[in-house]
């Protein structure tokens, strides 16, 4: 009787583990978007165009806004450790997606590349929550061009709606950066989340919605 209740306990244990195991992306990446809510919503104010306004406004206020020790009001920052938890989180997320969809890759040299940007990212998107912001923009191109690479793979396959989604996704980069690159912040401010959205969302489409049988013929460079 105790060996079998035993049994049942490593059952269950085996089950949960297999359950955090398959959903380790989504539970990251919704963890990571509470926390970073739960930041904007301590931070005390200002913005870029208005140092004393109240508050974090999602149009007005770039992400890393709440990664500062000081709001740009010149109050103390109380949401900064929820942000920063945040975005452990976030690169948690990408970081699993990319080694995942290293898997599912049937070309071993661009698995991988992915392998290799995943195991980046799981630094360099941190680094983004830290004095060391510079060095982790890397991670947005470490992530473009991981998606970019992606992006290939699914066009040659038949999966037409994440087709959509990826080529989507990549102009809400491209279109971010323009408008950032060329001083238009009243934009760039706001494509920002979009682009951060379109991505959690297409990884999450990637994540659940492919499988190594989708990309086993498809070689880089090849057409389908």
């Amino acid at each position: 009787m105790q060996s079998n209740k035993s049994l049942s306990q490593q059952t269950e244990s085996l089950t949960t583990k297999q359950m955090l195991k398959k959903h380790a992306v989504l539970i990251s990446l919704a963890l990571s978007v509470m926390l970073l809510i739960i930041a904007a919503f301590l931070y005390p104010g200002g913005s870029l165009f208005d140092k004393n306004s109240t508050g974090f406004y999602w149009s007005k206020n770039f992400m890393s806004n709440l990664f500062e020790a000081k709001a740009l009001n010149g109050s103390e920052n109380p949401g900064r450790i929820w942000a920063i938890m945040g975005m452990v989180f976030h690169s948690v997320g990408y970081g699993l997606f990319f080694m995942n969809m290293s898997k599912k890759i049937s070309s071993r040299q661009w698995a991988n590349i992915l392998k290799f940007i995943g195991a980046a990212n799981l630094i360099f998107i941190f680094l983004i929550a830290t004095p060391l912001h510079d060095v982790g923009v890397i991670s947005i191109v470490l992530t473009l061009f991981g998606l970019f690479m992606i992006t290939v793979f699914i066009l040659k396959s038949k999966l037409h709606v994440l087709k959509i989604g990826c080529i989507i996704c990549l102009l809400t980069y491209y279109v971010f950066f323009f408008f950032f690159g060329f001083g238009y912040l009243s934009w760039a401010v706001i494509l920002q989340k979009v682009y951060l959205v379109s991505s959690m969302l297409l990884v999450l489409g990637l994540e659940y919605f492919t499988g190594y049988e989708d990309f086993i013929q498809i070689k880089w460079g090849q057409n389908r």
